[in-house]
Formats: structure tokens, sequence, C-alpha cells
């Protein structure tokens, strides 16, 4: 079994940014490093993949893994991989997205839409935004605070933010603009990244926009005033990774070191604390139509919410590992869940090789 954490997860990700496009004796003495620093079990260098998969790898198409999926209003496919560019199914045929000025080795983190069924792609050499039939590419020069992406959104009005690591900006669709969190930092603050990095946003049904730090907690944004949440008024770590507010109202935050927790509006609950889950590392959150809350938990599978009672599944279960890298529903309702070692689906029965419900990911 690998295991892994999560700052031995971003020293993965990083260090393949660099290594995939190198030659490959460089490549190798890479991955060799890392093998002895976090693996507890070998990699099989002469298959087409770095890690050893279990279940399907899009036709050979991913060499590490995919990072995130989306299905867009159309119903096709998207694949963001870490390596391996973008991936799409029309319908009719996988393929690897060719873009202009883009190494077929980018790291793509975030998949967003917008109203005009343009797609938006988070990646590690920009913003890229897909109309269609062409893709623009954005960068530092069109005025991104840094074109290392992590954190990807679109708001209500439309404005698109975008979370660096150089910092904040929004699009309107035709500038960039810098938006600047307070200069307010947590004793001992211990960024993974960097201290201006906001992973993850989120808009709530009261359109207060949440931004979640690497290591500075939480800020919470509303008619021109900020509010800190820290582990001094709310959270268990303020390493945040995950965000996700349910139909319910509730607000899901998930940790690098603090687990889960569930804000309510008034107090916030932590189930990791209360050991009713295990897993300190928490992220990926997904609610699917039933009203589920879905989310991972480094090295001990993926948990489901159903509203009063937490189910854990893992490689007993089917998932390929307990490593999960996201989470999503499509539009016949199967969850997918990519993972270092392939890409599992749950049809609401049993968790498989995806290949075996959708075979064209074979």
């Amino acid at each position: 079994m690998i295991k892994l954490n999560a700052r031995n997860i971003l020293l993965v990700l990083l260090t393949f940014k660099f290594a995939t496009c190198l030659g490959q004796g460089k490549e190798k003495a890479d991955i060799d490093t890392i093998k002895n620093q976090v693996y507890t079990q070998p990699l099989i260098l002469k298959q087409s993949t770095t890690f050893p998969q279990i279940h399907t790898n899009l036709s050979g198409m991913v060499r590490e893994f995919v990072r995130t999926m989306y299905q867009d209003k159309k119903g096709n496919y998207w694949f963001g991989t870490n390596g391996n560019g973008i991936i799409r199914y029309d319908g009719q045929a996988l393929e690897n997205i060719s873009i202009e000025g883009h190494l077929p080795c980018n790291v793509v983190r975030e998949i967003v839409e917008d109203k005009a069924g343009h797609l938006w792609f988070g990646t590690d050499s920009g913003l890229i935004k897909y109309d269609g039939v062409n893709f623009t590419t954005y960068s530092e020069k069109d005025g991104l605070q840094d074109d290392e992406i992590w954190g990807l959104t679109i708001d209500k009005s439309g404005l698109i933010w975008v979370g660096s690591s150089g910092g904040i900006s929004y699009f309107d669709g035709k500038k960039f603009t810098p938006f600047l969190l307070p200069d307010i930092k947590v004793e001992n603050s211990k960024p993974m990244l960097s201290d201006k990095l906001v992973f993850k946003f989120l808009e709530d049904k009261n359109g207060t926009m949440w931004y979640a730090t690497d290591g500075n907690g939480i800020f919470k944004y509303k008619n021109g005033e900020f509010t800190h949440i820290t582990t001094k008024n709310g959270l268990t770590d303020n390493n945040v990774f995950d965000i996700l507010e349910d139909n319910q109202g509730n607000i899901w935050i998930g940790t690098f070191n603090g687990g889960v927790s569930k804000y309510d509006g008034k107090t916030y609950s932590n189930f990791t604390k209360d050991g009713i889950i295990e897993g300190t590392e928490t992220y990926n959150f997904s609610e699917d139509r039933q009203g589920n809350i879905w989310f991972s938990a480094e090295g001990y599978g993926v948990y489901r919410y159903d509203g009063a009672n937490f189910t854990q599944f893992t490689t007993k279960d089917g998932l390929t590992t307990n490593v999960v890298q996201s989470i999503f529903e499509d539009n016949k309702g199967q969850l997918w869940f990519s993972t270092w070692q392939g890409i599992s689906i749950y049809d609401g029965l049993k968790f498989m090789n995806a290949k075996d419900k959708e075979p064209w990911t074979n």
C-alpha cells in the first residue's frame, strides 16, 4: 500500500512538475529520490505509468494521476492530470488536448464552467479558457499574480477568482485585478507552498466569499469587511485545503492536520477530533444528488455522510487505493474517484474499475 501525507503529496506534485518534462535519466533519479522518501511499495518504472495502475489510467494517457475531473453542460468529460495536461472524452473519442504554447506535461488542478459554457482550467502555467473552438491562455503578462494556479472558482456575478502562489486575482472578462487579503498572520504560520496562496474559494448562499488559505486559516469577506477564522475561533488547523457549502447551508472544512469540520452558522463540529472519522488530512468534498457529502481522508479512503451517519469506503470495498485525489458526480449519478493508481467508479451499489462501467476509459 502506498502511504503518503499532505506534505509529501505536494513534494511529489512539485517535483514531477519539473521531472516529467526532463530526460529519462534525470526523471528516474528524481523518482528514485521520492520513492526512497515516501513510499512503502516499489514503483514499476517499466510500465507506461509512474505509479502501478490497478484501475484504468485512460488508455495509458495518464502517467501519474488525474488531479481533477469535470463533465460540462454538453456532456463531455474532462480530466485534468498531473503531468499530462488536459484529456477529453466527447462521446466519440478519448483524446489528449494539444494547446499551442503549452507543454504536454502541464499540471491541471481545477476545471470550472461559466454561464456561457466556456471552460476554464487552472494550471501550473497560467489560466486557460476554452470557448468551444479555441483555447486562450492567460499568464502573469496578462495580469495574473503568478502562473502557478491552485484555486479557481466563478462567483454568481461571473467574476473568475484565481488563487495562485503569488496571491489572488479576479477576472471580469477584460482584465485581472489583484485582491489583497488583510495583512494578518496567525502565530507560527507554516504554509506549505506560499503565504499568499488560497487553495479554495467559496461563495455561500448569502453572498459571502470564503478564502481557504495555505497556513493562515480562512478569511470571510462581504460588503468590504473581512472576518478571520483560525484555530483561536473555530478551526482545528490553520492549513485549510478544501471548503464546501451543502444544500442545507452547512460549511464543510477540510484541513491538512486537523481533519474535517462542519459549521452550521453557529458552531463548529470537528468529526476527526471527536473520533467519529479517521484521518487528519481531509479534502475533495462533493455533494451528490441525494444530498450525501463525500470526502477523502488521506490513507483512509473516502467517507459518505448521509445527514446522520458516516460510512467509510476503502480498498476492501473495491476502491483502487485509499489515497484519493478528486471526486465528482457525472450526469448519470455515478461517482468518479481519481487516485494514484487509476480511476474508480461508484454506481450507488459498489466500487469498481471505471473501465468496467465506462469501457471508453480503458
